[in-house]
């Protein structure tokens, strides 16, 4: 497993090698600009039981920014236009991305470690997978179990025809503790496809995977250290925001040159 930051001893030796570029995209002036106005009011950012609506809705009171909620957890939104690019692009690079790490560090390549799928397979579907990743958020470092899920699963019970909807549970791969939610919902644009990101994290969001009965006791006795972890502060959720920010940007650069290259065929 590789377990280091970037390419060595030819790892860009690949069809897609070409396209690791350790220099990341600057961030978009809003995401600067939602950095400095620092912590938000928690009824301004999204509820995670209100994520059916979000996707329905064409823009919300806060678009990028985040809050520390009163539960202790933390929720994070940031929007990422990206022209040339279409939600099917995204599509397939979920399915594509997770079964060599070599592919995810083009994602972040200053963050991102390694990748693999739990069932050990290759390319194709995502939903219903769990990704297990190593990468850095800030200078902490996660192994963290990515499982991706239904939208159903979330309550979402319809995404609008060529759109589409990510959801998943970030868990821990070193034991059966999750920590929190996300859903990427990419949308068309007339110049390409924006991504509208929201995550929940920590707090109330913390349980032991699978909500098995009687485990309610267990859950709260390993609240502190997924708590400690995940931090759930204004700092966490400042580089939550970058780390998310920053990894859709850069590839959303190189993107469409990248599908075009793999699969042969313009989306």
């Amino acid at each position: 497993m590789t377990t280091y930051l970037g390419y060595r001893d030819g790892g860009a030796d690949t069809a897609w090698g070409r396209f690791f570029e350790p220099e990341m995209q600057p961030l978009h002036p809003h995401v600067v600009d939602a950095l400095a106005r620092g912590p938000q009011p928690e009824p301004l950012l999204t509820d995670r039981a209100g994520v059916a609506e979000f996707v329905r809705t064409a823009s919300e009171p806060t678009e990028d920014g985040y809050a520390v909620c009163r539960d202790g957890s933390i929720r994070v939104a940031v929007r990422t236009p990206m022209p040339g690019v279409t939600p099917a692009m995204w599509e397939w690079w979920f399915g594509w991305h997770g079964s060599d790490s070599r592919r995810y560090k083009l994602w972040h390549p200053r963050a991102h470690v390694s990748a693999e799928w739990a069932d050990g397979g290759g390319d194709g579907h995502y939903v219903g997978r769990t990704s297990l990743v190593r990468e850095y958020l800030g200078s902490t470092f996660f192994h963290a179990a990515i499982q991706f899920v239904p939208p159903a699963e979330f309550g979402i019970d319809h995404v609008p025809d060529g759109e589409l909807t990510v959801c998943a549970r970030l868990g821990d791969a070193t034991r059966p503790v999750d920590g929190g939610w996300f859903v990427h919902h990419v949308r068309p644009t007339a110049d390409g496809a924006e991504m509208r990101s929201r995550f929940w994290m920590g707090g109330s969001h913390i349980a032991l995977r699978g909500d098995r009965p009687g485990t309610a006791l267990a859950a709260r006795a390993a609240r502190p250290a997924i708590a400690r972890l995940l931090g759930a502060s204004a700092q966490s959720a400042a580089e939550l925001m970058i780390h998310c920010a920053q990894e859709m940007a850069h590839l959303a650069a190189f993107l469409p040159e990248l599908h075009a290259d793999i699969t042969g065929s313009v989306l």
